[in-house]
């Protein structure tokens, strides 16, 4: 017997010993620069991988539902299991794919919906960087099987969103607060976009320029790191070649600088024209559309399949056809069918209900556009106009920056992409133009007009307000002991009176939160003679936070009680985890305007078991 009590002893103390180290090891993490070091490392390392996965879902998805490697390159053929329907079967593809990813969103992560950035950008604006963990998950295979069975989308939202949301999940689970949540959330945007296209200063940009919106010297290193090391996983599967393979491309002529200056007009023509299109055809899906919306992509996937049945080059993300485009394989006419068809195919997927980024296709429309600009000039101008193919390089970065707004990364990953570096001065010049004159004509970019049309303002110029993205589980007290609903009153009046609470959280049997009983509730029972009642009889319905709500909608709901504090439940309302007072928030917002440029925190605290 004391044999077994010494063994006994020793792994509790063991088991002491393991708790205390992964509790100290848990908040090195969260709050040591050192710490966010590691993190942004792995997280990193987590985007590249789910790089790998999601090219590896999409070519798998198109092989099963086209049964070729990329339909767009072929143009019209049969399907090789299904030779009796001919080339009819690009009308029935997206309907079955609607089919599968439709209830799949619907069902699990609605906002997995559409292009995933302007998410991304909502959930660090506002959201203090949180975003729910089965978004990595459901985008990814969502998107697979949209862009698989047709859908005209890039590939770029959905890996942004999954890095990010593997970024913010790592962060949450290592409870990390709401200033490091939003830097691991652009870690995993720049390792997504880094590993996907091999362009990891690119990667970088994208996360500061539109995810962050900020180049504090803090987020800029933890974000190389991350990009850094997504590209290197990224290359160990798919090699270090630029991602397009393109002749090289130079320009002959100064003069020709003013002929850029026209493309660059003409792409941010095409840039706003699809920022309207885009919105426009989602106001007429949401007019026309009746049903569940876990229906309305196969509804909508037979319009999209008859387009592609019409041209096959909309079939997917089309980087072939780009490619093809841009040395020069199609005539001007057909360059312009491709822009217009594109703006529409790309806007009707969306507008469906699909999944799918709209960076890929502002580059096929920009390239499309260039070279037929470029074949135009050359004729008419066959002594200044040297090259059409340089044309449509900055075509593809003067369309996106139209659309995006985000020079640095559109001038960088035209460059990372094609690996030529001949074309940055006129595609810095065209750029350069293209953005204000954009902007004359929009105010919004194709990812800030989702938000505004939520009524969400995202702006440089205005300060994020602590308040919105620090959340009620920064700032709680650990809960007192809850009480049981069967427990008798006298007990309870002990309860209160050594605890020196005014409340208790009253919970069933299965731990499940049902009221509060107050001190002035158990006065009134016992002036009624009542002592034989049970708490649940007497637990009030009183307000409550939960721990994902923002502190600002919590001191709303702090200034209808008392000023004795509220309390706090798990996210789902189920169980009570913490207490919220007036001083908690003060405290958390100060140490917060302290601590942001030093990213420390104090020691975290251990949420009890309730």
């Amino acid at each position: 017997m004391k044999a077994q009590a010494a063994q006994g002893q020793q792994g509790g103390l063991a088991r002491a010993l393991r708790v205390a180290l992964v509790d100290r090891v848990a908040s090195w993490l969260e709050s040591s620069p050192a710490g966010l070091v590691v993190v942004a490392l792995v997280v990193g390392v987590g985007a590249g991988a789910g790089a790998i996965v999601f090219r590896y879902l999409i070519a798998w998805c198109t092989l099963v539902f086209s049964g070729h490697p990329d339909p767009s390159a072929i143009g019209h053929a049969t399907h090789p299991l299904v030779p009796v329907l001919g080339i009819w079967y690009a009308v029935l593809v997206p309907v079955v794919g609607g089919l599968i990813y439709g209830p799949l969103v619907e069902f699990f992560a609605p906002e997995a919906r559409g292009h995933g950035v302007p998410e991304v950008m909502l959930a660090v604006a506002q959201r203090g960087g949180r975003i729910r963990p089965p978004v990595v998950a459901v985008k990814a295979l969502g998107s697979a099987i949209c862009i698989g069975s047709g859908g005209s989308v890039g590939r770029e939202g959905p890996i942004v969103q999954v890095g990010s949301a593997l970024g913010s999940t790592l962060g949450q689970v290592l409870h990390m607060p709401s200033t490091r949540l939003r830097l691991l959330v652009a870690c995993g945007a720049a390792g997504g976009i880094s590993a996907t296209f091999n362009a990891p200063i690119s990667g970088v940009m994208f996360a500061l320029e539109l995810i962050l919106r900020d180049f504090e010297a803090q987020a800029f290193g933890v974000v190389v790191l991350a990009s850094v090391a997504a590209n290197v996983v990224g290359r160990a599967a798919f090699g270090s070649a630029a991602f397009l393979i393109l002749p090289p491309f130079s320009m002959a002529s100064v003069w020709e600088f003013a002929l850029y200056a026209g493309l660059g007009l003409l792409a941010a023509l095409v840039g706003v024209a699809f920022i309207r299109i885009l919105y426009a055809l989602e106001d007429v899906g949401d007019r026309l559309w009746r049903g569940p919306e876990w229906l309305r992509p196969a509804i909508g996937g037979l319009a999209l399949g008859l387009l592609i049945l019409a041209l096959p080059e909309m079939y997917g993300v089309g980087y072939p056809v780009l490619e093809d485009a841009v040395r020069g394989d199609y005539g001007v006419p057909f360059l312009l069918l491709l822009v217009g068809a594109k703006m529409f195919a790309t806007s009707l997927t969306i507008a469906i209900g699909g999944s799918g980024g709209v960076f890929a296709p502002s580059l096929f429309m920009g390239a499309a556009l260039g070279m037929a600009y470029g074949q135009i000039l050359q004729t008419l101008l066959p002594g200044i106009a040297h090259s059409a193919g340089a044309y449509g390089l900055v075509g593809m970065g003067s369309v996106f920056a139209a659309t995006s707004r985000a020079p640095i990364t559109s001038m960088l990953i035209i460059f990372e992409m094609t690996g030529n570096y001949q074309v940055i001065l006129p595609l810095m010049f065209s750029i350069a133009l293209a953005v204000p004159l954009s902007h004359l004509f929009s105010e919004d970019t194709i990812y800030t007009a989702k938000l505004r049309r939520r009524g969400v303002e995202v702006s440089r110029a205005q300060p994020v307000n602590p308040m919105t993205i620090l959340m009620v589980r920064d700032a709680m007290q650990p809960a007192p002991q809850v009480v049981s609903q069967d427990m008798p009153v006298p007990q309870a009046i002990s309860r209160v009176t050594r605890d020196g609470r005014d409340a208790l959280a009253v919970v069933d049997e299965h731990g499940q939160y049902r009221g509060v009983i107050t001190a002035r509730r158990l006065e009134e029972t016992l002036e009624a003679g009542a002592v034989g009642s049970k708490v649940g009889q007497l637990a009030e319905d009183v307000p409550t936070v939960t721990e994902d709500q923002n502190l600002e909608e919590a001191v709303r709901a702090l200034s209808w009680t008392d000023g004795s504090g509220l309390l706090v439940l798990t996210a789902d309302g189920a169980r009570p985890i913490g207490w919220l007072t007036h001083r908690d928030v003060l405290r958390t917002y100060t140490f917060h305007r302290a601590a942001v440029p030093h990213g420390n925190r104090p020691a975290r605290r251990k949420r009890p078991d309730c």
